[in-house]
C-alpha cells in the first residue's frame, strides 16, 4: 500500500513539473514574439469627431489608427488611451495616444481602422474649445449634441465679413485656390466683395531677369455677405458690368463699373 502511494506522489511531481514547463515555453514564445516588435508611441492618423458623453463629463474621441496585420503574429495598436491634459483659457487640452508597430514595413500594419477613446473630465464640459493633440479645434457652439463641431482654418468663429485686410484673407482661404494666393480689392460694401485673385505658376526659382520663366493664374472672384464671412458666388474676368450681371444681376452698378480688365499677370 504504502509503495503505491510512494508511485502517486512520485506521478503528482513529474505531472507538476512537466505542467511548469509546458506553461513556462507559452510564455517563452510570447515573450519571443513581443521581443521581435518594435512598439512606437504615436497619436492617431486622424481624428475623426469628438462628441460627449456621461451627462458631459466625457469627451469621446473618434480616430484612425493603424490597421492590416492578420497575420496573428501581433496587433497593430496597443495601450489606446485618452487623457486630459489641463483646462487653459477656455479651452480643455486632450491627448490620444497608443503603441503601434506600423513604422516597420514588415509588420503588416499598413491598413486603418477606426477606434474611439474616452477622455474622463473633471467636471461637466464647460469650455467653449477642445483641442485633441494640440492639433485638432471642437467646439459644442453651433453643434448638435452630443457632437462637437470641427472649428476650420478661421477658427471656431468666423469673423463676420467686414471691407478689412483680415476679412478678405478670410475670403481667400474660404474659395478653392492655391495656397498663397495674392488678393487685389476691387471693391466693398456691407454685402458685396469683389477680389482679383493672383497665383503664380511654374517651377520655384528666382528673379525672371535670371533666366527664371514662370507665369500667373489671375481670377476675379465675387462675394456674398453671410453671418460666417465672405461667400464666394461666382468668377468672371470681364471688365465693368456688362458680364458680370449676366451671371449676377443684383450686383450694384457701383461696385462693377470701374472694374478693369482682368490681369492675366
Amino acid at each position: 500500500m504504502w509503495q503505491r502511494d510512494i508511485r502517486m506522489v512520485v506521478l503528482g511531481a513529474v505531472l507538476a513539473i512537466l505542467a511548469g514547463c509546458g506553461s513556462q515555453t507559452v510564455e517563452t514564445a510570447e515573450e519571443a514574439a513581443d521581443a521581435d516588435t518594435t512598439w512606437t508611441l504615436a497619436a492617431p492618423i486622424r481624428i475623426d469627431g469628438v462628441r460627449t458623453a456621461d451627462d458631459g463629463r466625457s469627451l469621446v474621441v473618434d480616430a484612425e489608427v493603424p490597421d492590416g496585420a492578420h497575420d496573428g503574429a501581433h496587433d497593430c495598436v496597443r495601450g489606446l488611451r485618452g487623457e486630459l491634459e489641463t483646462v487653459e483659457r477656455g479651452t480643455v487640452y486632450v491627448r490620444v495616444t497608443y503603441e503601434t508597430p506600423s513604422l516597420d514595413r514588415d509588420s503588416g500594419c499598413t491598413g486603418t481602422q477606426r477606434v474611439e477613446t474616452t477622455v474622463k473630465l473633471d467636471q461637466p464640459l464647460s469650455s467653449p474649445r477642445v483641442m485633441v493633440n494640440s492639433r485638432d479645434v471642437y467646439t459644442p457652439a453651433g453643434a448638435t449634441p452630443p457632437a462637437l463641431r470641427r472649428c476650420g482654418e478661421n477658427g471656431c468663429d468666423p469673423t463676420p465679413p467686414r471691407c478689412t485686410s483680415s476679412s478678405y484673407q478670410q475670403a481667400v482661404n474660404d474659395t478653392d485656390v492655391p495656397q498663397h494666393t495674392r488678393w487685389e480689392e476691387r471693391g466693398c460694401d456691407d454685402t458685396w466683395l469683389v477680389l482679383d485673385l493672383s497665383t503664380r505658376m511654374g517651377p520655384v526659382c528666382g528673379e525672371a531677369g535670371d533666366g527664371c520663366s514662370s507665369s500667373g493664374v489671375s481670377q476675379r472672384w465675387f462675394y456674398r455677405a453671410e453671418s460666417t464671412g465672405w461667400r464666394p458666388v461666382t468668377t468672371t474676368g470681364a471688365a465693368g458690368c456688362v458680364g458680370i450681371h449676366k451671371v449676377l444681376p443684383e450686383l450694384p452698378e457701383r461696385l462693377c463699373a470701374s472694374l478693369p480688365p482682368l490681369d492675366r499677370g
